[in-house]
């Protein structure tokens, strides 16, 4: 369990919550571990095996608390909505937004995914010294960061967003460890054609469901995003929040997993159409490399507090959500320092 602002996320399987007086209750094993005045919380999250207690679900419904159900791994079942919600209110500013004014939320996005990029570049220049590809594709960063700053269209922040992403990439594959037996020359999708892109549109995937799942869960559309054009099929939202954690959680999860030998070219297997995948052993391991990611603990770099790194796309979800609310002056993305 951990309460974030007015947030409450349950992740100890067997979890039950009820109402006591003013208080929400939080039993384990039929032992109160937490107990928490009722009226100090906007949001509960639910992952799991966690049991609500009717009164409290009635309390909910009342009171308009968002309470969230989502799978232990993340994937969202539903929400309660009372009689009266801001849900409306909260998606129609999304739509305005996304439709009016969508350049500031999606600037900020992509400052933080390029910032994200070359850290990762960074690191490997400084656990291997120096490299003249490597430090270059640093500083055309660095200038695409400036440009961002004076970019009042659309099109403007997803051009420098593009020309960025192919900066990095084009030295990605010198990240890769020659005993690896990894190569990568530049990124493929839909199908990808090697390991490494192969392993990279896995995780890319299984986040987004993630954050689309959180979005659900605080009342967002995840298919109205701010940089990502509306497309039948694709939840844009989630994709946007997706770029924040590229380089930092899923492509430094690839590396290590490459260069650590975790996961080796035969752990692959081609298709005759030549789309390239992982063998059954090898995505077990990726899914639980993942999992103990998500359960390791970072200090969050708005909110000042500690947090498991799998909360991540849910509290990302919750600042999109108050800013839009107009309780935050602009979207905070998620940026370590």
């Amino acid at each position: 369990m951990r309460k974030l602002q007015n947030t409450l996320y349950i992740t100890t399987q067997g979890s039950y919550l009820h109402k006591e007086r003013e208080t929400l209750v939080v039993e384990q094993e039929r032992k109160k571990v937490a107990q928490l005045p009722v009226h100090s919380i906007g949001h509960i999250f639910c992952f799991g095996n966690v049991l609500v207690s009717p009164f409290l679900l009635g309390f909910c419904g009342e009171n308009n608390v968002n309470l969230a159900f989502f799978t232990e791994n993340g994937r969202f079942l539903g929400r309660l909505q009372g009689r009266q919600s801001g849900n409306v209110l909260l998606r129609r500013a999304q739509y305005r937004v996304s439709e009016q004014n969508p350049v500031p939320i999606a600037r900020n996005i992509i400052a933080a995914k390029i910032q994200a990029s070359k850290r990762v570049l960074q690191r490997q220049i400084r656990n291997y010294g120096e490299n003249a590809a490597i430090q270059s594709a640093v500083d055309a960063l660095n200038i695409s960061l400036r440009q961002l700053k004076g970019a009042t269209e659309l099109d403007v922040v997803r051009g420098i967003e593009g020309d960025a992403a192919a900066r990095y990439f084009g030295v990605f594959g010198q990240l890769l460890s020659e005993k690896s037996g990894f190569s990568f020359d530049g990124r493929n999708r839909r199908p990808p054609r090697d390991g490494v892109n192969a392993l990279l549109s896995f995780v890319y995937s299984i986040l987004g469901k993630d954050i689309s799942g959180a979005l659900q869960g605080v009342g967002l559309d995840p298919q109205v995003g701010f940089l990502h054009a509306d497309r039948p099929g694709r939840d844009s939202l989630a994709q946007d929040i997706l770029e924040e954690f590229r380089a930092w959680w899923a492509d430094r999860l690839v590396l290590s997993l490459i260069n650590r030998g975790q996961i080796k070219p035969q752990d692959f297997v081609t298709e005759a159409s030549g789309a390239v995948s992982l063998k059954a052993d090898a995505r077990k391991l990726l899914f639980q490399a993942l999992q103990a990611k998500k359960q390791e603990k970072i200090v969050h770099p708005f909110l000042g507090e500690e947090v498991e790194i799998g909360l991540l796309p849910y509290i990302q979800a919750m600042l999109l959500a108050r800013h839009l609310r107009g309780d935050l002056a602009e979207y905070p993305p998620f940026l370590m320092r």
